[in-house]
């Protein structure tokens, strides 16, 4: 399974791919961040997010994109952008027919740690150990994008797993 974890964001959007296969440790494929220049137009930004994201998309083929669930902050311009950088990624996945899931801060902190209230560091420190990697990738939320890929393949495959196995059970 090959699942692309996106970290939204309006100036740094971060990207990550990982494969998995059963009784195997997930291995990275890629990973990066899409930026946008905070100077520009806020339609321009959203564009260049878009085409971003679907050239991630169009490069690695994923089978699911894992996104971020965005959460209320003080600041509404933020959470905003952050919104429509997510809407972004879930309307890439939709368009090509791929499955979209949403995870929570907290539950990608819990999946990795096994805390909801762990630091980015010690969430990059076990993305890093996840992966076999030497050092967290950078920026943050480079890191973060596995972090979510990496959630889904532990949480995210059983619960679809258990969905399929409801839906057989009612035909």
């Amino acid at each position: 399974m090959r699942v692309m974890g996106v970290d939204p964001g309006l100036t740094r959007c971060g990207v990550g791919i990982i494969d998995a296969a059963p009784g195997a440790r997930p291995r990275l494929v890629a990973v990066g961040v899409v930026r946008t220049d905070p100077h520009e137009q806020h339609p321009q930004r959203l564009l260049a997010v878009e085409a971003g994201l679907t050239e991630w998309f169009d490069s690695y083929r994923p089978d699911v994109i894992s996104i971020e669930a965005v959460f209320a902050q003080h600041n509404l311009p933020t959470v905003t952008g952050v919104g429509q950088a997510a809407g972004i990624a879930m309307l890439i996945g939709a368009r090509s027919g791929c499955q979209v899931a949403m995870h929570t801060p907290s539950e990608v902190k819990a999946a990795l740690t096994g805390s909801g209230r762990a630091g980015k560091e010690q969430v990059g420190a076990m993305v890093a150990r996840v992966l076999g990697l030497a050092a967290p990738p950078t920026p943050a939320d480079a890191a973060d994008a596995l972090a979510l890929a990496i959630t889904h393949l532990w949480r995210g495959g059983a619960s679809n797993r258990y969905a399929a196995a409801v839906a057989r059970g009612r035909s």
